[in-house]
C-alpha cells in the first residue's frame, strides 16, 4: 500500500511539473516582472522580433560566462530582429543589479526574486541555469537552450 501512495505522488508531481514547463510551439508566457529601475514590466512577444528568453543569477557561474556571449550576440543581432529578456532569478536585488553593471548588460533585464520557485522558473520549467528559451517572430518557442546557430538562424529567417 506504501508504495501505491508514493507511486501516486511521484507520478501526480511529475504530471504536474511536465504541464508547467512549455513546449515548442507553446506560446511566449505571459508574465510581468520587475525592470532594474523597479518598473513592472510584462513580458510578451514582440511583434516581428526573434526573443531569446535567458535565465540566470548572479551567483551562477556559468551564466556569467553565457552572458559575456550574449551581449556580444545582442550588440551583432539587435539591428536585425533579436531582443534578449535576461530574468534573474536572484533574491537579493543589489547583488542582480551589479552583475548586470559588471557583465556590461544592455539587453532588457528582469527579476523575479524567488529563485526556482518562481512564477517564470516554474512557468518556463527551469530546473537548472542557464537556461535559455528562443522564439520565433511569431511568438512561438523554437528551442530550448538553443546553440548559438539556432539563434542566428532564426534571426535570419526571411520573413
Amino acid at each position: 500500500m506504501k508504495h501505491s501512495i508514493i507511486f501516486v505522488l511521484v507520478f501526480s508531481l511529475f504530471v504536474m511539473s511536465a504541464n508547467a514547463q512549455i513546449k515548442p510551439g507553446d506560446q511566449l508566457p505571459k508574465l510581468t516582472l520587475t525592470d532594474v529601475s523597479g518598473k513592472s514590466m510584462d513580458l510578451q512577444p514582440i511583434k516581428g522580433k526573434v526573443v531569446l528568453v535567458d535565465f540566470w543569477a548572479s551567483w551562477c557561474g556559468p551564466c556569467r560566462v553565457t552572458n559575456k556571449k550574449l551581449v556580444k550576440l545582442y550588440e551583432k543581432y539587435k539591428i536585425a530582429n533579436l531582443e534578449i529578456v535576461g530574468i534573474s532569478l536572484d533574491k537579493d536585488k543589489s547583488k542582480w543589479l551589479a552583475a548586470v553593471k559588471k557583465d556590461k548588460i544592455t539587453y532588457m533585464q528582469l527579476n523575479d526574486p524567488e529563485g526556482f520557485e518562481a512564477k517564470s522558473a516554474i512557468a518556463f520549467g527551469v530546473e537548472q541555469m542557464p537556461a535559455s528559451y528562443l522564439f520565433d517572430a511569431a511568438g512561438r518557442l523554437v528551442a530550448i537552450n538553443p546553440t548559438e546557430d539556432q539563434i542566428k538562424n532564426e534571426v535570419n529567417k526571411k520573413k
